[in-house]
């Protein structure tokens, strides 16, 4: 898998990330109705050409199976292929995105329990909950923040810097 930052967002590129998307949602949101998917699906396109910095993993065939989008330092998007879950993709693109674009805080639907444990796992905190989504629905979002884990007394931290 390569990871790259998007510069020309082509509309077949677009709407490729907008497949994935879907197939992404579909398989990991079993909370939104059916006509709420079609509702949001309509706003992707804007998200995906808005936010500042848009990456994407291609496969070896060079196909987009995963994206994610990072905007001031936050995670504003992260969605991968069902067909590539569980091969530790989100783990690469989130370290690359903490590593690379400054990710350090995120938000995250409260009623998908699995993207939430796998944000934790990967040093993020709660800071702040919502009843509601961003644009007034009914889905709680956890706000999260990557945890710093204070200096040892001898000045070192553990792990790889």
């Amino acid at each position: 898998m390569q990871i790259a930052e998007v510069t020309s967002r082509t509309p077949a590129l677009l709407s490729r990330l907008l497949t994935v998307w879907e197939r992404s949602v579909r398989a990991t949101h079993h909370f939104p109705s059916e006509s709420e998917i079609e509702r949001i699906r309509g706003y992707v396109p804007q998200a995906l050409g808005g936010v500042a910095q848009l990456l994407v993993a291609q496969d070896e065939a060079g196909r987009a199976v995963a994206f994610m989008g990072v905007q001031d330092g936050a995670l504003e998007m992260l969605f991968i292929d069902p067909d590539e879950r569980g091969k530790g993709l989100g783990k690469r693109l989130l370290r690359y995105g903490v590593e690379r674009c400054g990710v350090e805080r995120l938000a995250v639907n409260e009623q998908n329990p699995q993207a939430a444990g796998f944000y934790e796992h990967m040093g993020f905190q709660t800071y702040r909950r919502t009843e509601c989504d961003e644009q007034g629905g009914p889905y709680p979002l956890l706000y999260m923040r990557l945890a710093r884990e204070p200096a040892k007394t001898d000045g070192r931290r553990d792990g790889p810097q």
